[in-house]
Parts: C-alpha cells; sequence; structure tokens
C-alpha cells in the first residue's frame, strides 16, 4: 500500500520572473464548445432516421443539419465537459473563464449566452468561415435511454492563435480538455497554452476525458502530463490505460512521480488524491438515486479545483468534488440543477 498523503496544498510553481500577479480568475478552461441540442422522440423516428439507441456516434456537417431539422422543437443549451466544468467552478462560488470556438450562428450565440448567464467569461477563437457550431443531438425516448450524435463542427478547430493568452495568464488554474487532442492544432495550443499559464506563475491540469482519447494518444498525453500537467484528473480505467498497466496501484506508483497531484474517480467507491507523499482516499458522496451519470467526472473537477484555488485541504477538496458529482448525477443532464454553493457545509 502507498502512504497517506500530507492533506495541504503546495503553492503553485513561479512564474518566471518570480513574481506571480494575482489571479484574475479561479480556473481557465480549454475545451470542446458544443451545444446539447435535446428532444424526446419516439422509437418511430430512430428507426427512420436509422439511429441506434443508446449510442454515440460522430457525424459530419450534412448529417448534422439532417436531424437539427428533422427533431423539430428541441431544447438548447451549451455543453462539452470543460464548459461544465467551468459552469460548475461558478456555481460553487468561483471565478471562471473559458476559451473555445464558435460558428456565427444561432447555436455560437446560445453557446455564449449560457456561459454568461451563469457567470462564465467566454472568450471565443476566431470563426472558420461558415463552419457551424459543435453540437451534440441528444434524442431521448420514452423509456429515457439517450441517443446521441455528435458534430463538432468549429470546435475541433481551435489552434493557438485562438487562445486568449491574457486570460490564461489571469487564472490560478488552466484546465484543458482531452477530448479536444484530436488534431494537431489542438496539440500545439495546449502547450502553448501551458507555457503562458507556467511562465505567469499557474497551475496546469488536465483530464484524460475518456479511455477511447487515451487510446488514440497515449503517447502524446503521456509527454504532455511529464512535461506540464501540474494537477490530472481521471477514472481508473483512464489511468490504467495511459501507463499500459493492469492495476491501479501500478498506475498510481507511475503518475505520483509526474504530477504534482493526481485525482481518480472510482466510482461508487469516491476518489483518491494522489501526491508524491501518498493518497488521500475520500468517499463518494451519499445520492439516494442515481438517475444519469452524465457530467459527473466534469462536476467532480468543478469541486475539486474550487477547493484547490480556495487554498483547502486535499481532503477537501476532493469531498467538494464529491458534492459536485452528487448533485449531477442525482437528475438527467451534465450540470447541476441547484447552486452548488448551497451545498456546501
Amino acid at each position: 500500500m502507498v502512504p497517506v498523503a500530507s492533506t495541504s496544498v503546495s503553492e503553485p510553481r513561479a512564474s518566471t520572473d518570480g513574481h506571480a500577479v494575482a489571479a484574475r480568475f479561479d480556473v481557465v478552461g480549454i475545451g470542446n464548445a458544443l451545444v446539447d441540442v435535446i428532444a424526446h422522440a419516439t422509437d418511430a423516428f430512430l428507426d427512420a432516421q436509422g439511429l441506434v439507441k443508446g449510442s454515440m456516434e460522430l457525424i459530419e456537417t450534412e448529417r448534422a443539419v439532417e436531424l437539427y431539422r428533422a427533431l423539430g422543437s428541441a431544447v438548447e443549451m451549451s455543453g462539452g465537459s470543460a464548459a461544465n466544468t467551468l459552469c460548475g467552478v461558478a456555481s460553487f462560488g468561483g471565478r471562471a473563464a473559458y476559451i473555445g470556438k464558435v460558428g456565427r450562428d444561432e447555436l455560437g450565440a446560445v453557446f455564449g449566452h449560457d456561459l454568461h448567464a451563469v457567470g462564465v467569461a467566454f472568450r471565443p477563437g476566431s470563426p472558420e468561415g461558415d463552419t457551424p457550431t459543435g453540437r451534440c443531438v441528444i434524442v431521448v425516448t420514452p423509456d429515457a435511454q439517450r441517443t446521441m450524435n455528435t458534430y463538432l463542427g468549429v470546435s475541433s478547430l481551435l489552434g493557438p492563435d485562438d487562445l486568449d493568452e491574457a486570460t490564461i495568464a489571469a487564472g490560478a488554474v488552466l484546465y484543458m480538455e482531452g477530448y479536444l487532442y484530436d488534431r494537431p492544432a489542438a496539440k500545439e495550443a495546449f502547450r502553448h497554452a501551458a507555457g503562458v499559464a507556467h511562465a505567469n506563475g499557474r497551475r496546469v491540469s488536465l483530464t484524460l476525458s475518456d479511455s477511447f482519447c487515451v487510446d488514440r494518444h497515449r503517447a502524446d498525453f503521456a509527454a504532455l502530463v511529464r512535461d506540464e500537467v501540474d494537477v490530472l484528473f481521471g477514472n481508473a480505467t483512464e489511468l490504467t490505460s495511459l501507463y499500459e498497466v493492469d492495476t491501479l496501484d501500478l498506475a498510481i506508483d507511475r503518475v505520483r512521480h509526474e504530477c504534482e497531484l493526481a485525482t481518480i474517480t472510482t466510482g461508487p467507491a469516491g476518489s483518491l488524491v494522489v501526491t508524491p507523499d501518498g493518497v488521500v482516499d475520500v468517499p463518494a458522496a451519499d445520492v439516494p438515486r442515481v438517475v444519469d451519470t452524465t457530467g459527473a467526472g466534469d462536476l467532480y473537477a468543478a469541486g475539486f479545483l474550487y477547493g484547490l484555488t480556495q487554498g483547502r485541504p486535499l481532503d477537501e477538496c476532493a469531498r467538494l468534488g464529491a458534492i459536485g458529482a452528487g448533485e449531477v448525477i442525482s437528475h438527467v443532464g451534465p450540470r447541476s440543477l441547484v447552486p452548488l454553493r448551497t451545498l456546501v457545509r
């Protein structure tokens, strides 16, 4: 067994000139800016559109427009993993900003409006011609099954030129979303953003997002974690995949030598916070009924980062993460329905 770690939070690394300016934001996030388009429909609609119930499929522009029109009435709300996390930070009472690309269209306006409405500053990158805003078309059937078709659109084209360096420099922690890491320009943007953050004495964090992301980008992720990442977020499957080991203990032994902090969510068992000194084991929040686990990891990261930027001990950071995750899995949808600050005693 690894030893129990200290529950204190270390100071972030110093800026290149030795003087870190006070942060204007607690967390600045970079990710895929997507709008969730949620509609209720029958099984007959799925059959007519050739959709496989309960599946998630990446689609191209024409198919996205076709489905969007076929749905008719739908609820549109900003989404995307990192955006969910930043909204969670704001819900806890933190100061949050988000960088992502949207198009010159109605859904792009929806995305920006929704972030501003919950107090998250939005720094959109430059549009790419007429490339539409990314969207996740979610069809909910009467049996509560969610069938998702995701069109990344302009969100996946984010590159170094889309970064608002002043905003990154003003954030105590930079939070980067692994889902965005597909294109070379995005990889370059991650490295550049991390360099800006570190040059200004800030921490850099990364969420591995999904085991499929890790499988696609294992070597690049491993190098990024080793070179740039101070705080790593992932679940047990993602971490063991990253290091290509069979047990979580082996993965923990690897990551504790590479990161200042790593948080590993373990489902109903809670989470582990790994430091070079050892491991803090924190239980999950008590949730009477789990309805929808979408967004659990996003809201855990929100609570943890909020606590970290407020100087809370690591076990308290993890408990705040558990509160965020526990709230979001108690209902449908990836964002909290109540201000998370009201759940903190």
